[in-house]
């Protein structure tokens, strides 16, 4: 994911902070407390307080990037929201890029009603030429 894309797409001011915690949260096999994170971008050398880690999570949740859970004792988890999950697909002549909203969850659903089967893991791979091109090509 081309996470400077996908923050200009969802209209959010690009810092490094706001890129190292969304990468930390992407690369995260589960969901990850605000104090994890912290403690990931100190140890990746980033200066940075853990109110700004807090008002990050926020921002990101109110643009429903990510859900939130509620642990008790004002303790939550964040992961990506799937929902609000994106691809970047990039022509292969041109390289202009572009975002499109993630096609697992209507696929998923055709899966189980054709099949019965849940899925546990999928990868998604674009590629592609753009309309441009293509009619270029012609």
């Amino acid at each position: 994911m081309d996470i400077i894309l996908y923050l200009k797409e969802n209209n959010i001011r690009i810092t490094n902070a706001r890129k190292s915690i969304l990468e930390i949260i992407l690369s995260s096999s589960e969901a990850i407390n605000a104090n994890s994170i912290y403690v990931l971008l100190k140890k990746d050398g980033l200066n940075i307080d853990l109110s700004t880690v807090y008002r990050t999570l926020d921002l990101l949740e109110s643009k429903k990037i990510l859900n939130k859970f509620d642990l008790g004792n004002n303790m939550y988890n964040y992961t990506i929201n799937n929902n609000a999950h994106k691809h970047v697909i990039e022509c292969d002549l041109c390289h202009k890029k572009m975002i499109i909203d993630c096609p697992i969850p209507q696929i998923e659903e055709q899966i189980k009603a054709k099949t019965g089967i849940t899925l546990t893991e999928s990868h998604v791979y674009l590629k592609g030429v753009c309309k441009e091109c293509k009619e270029n090509r012609k």
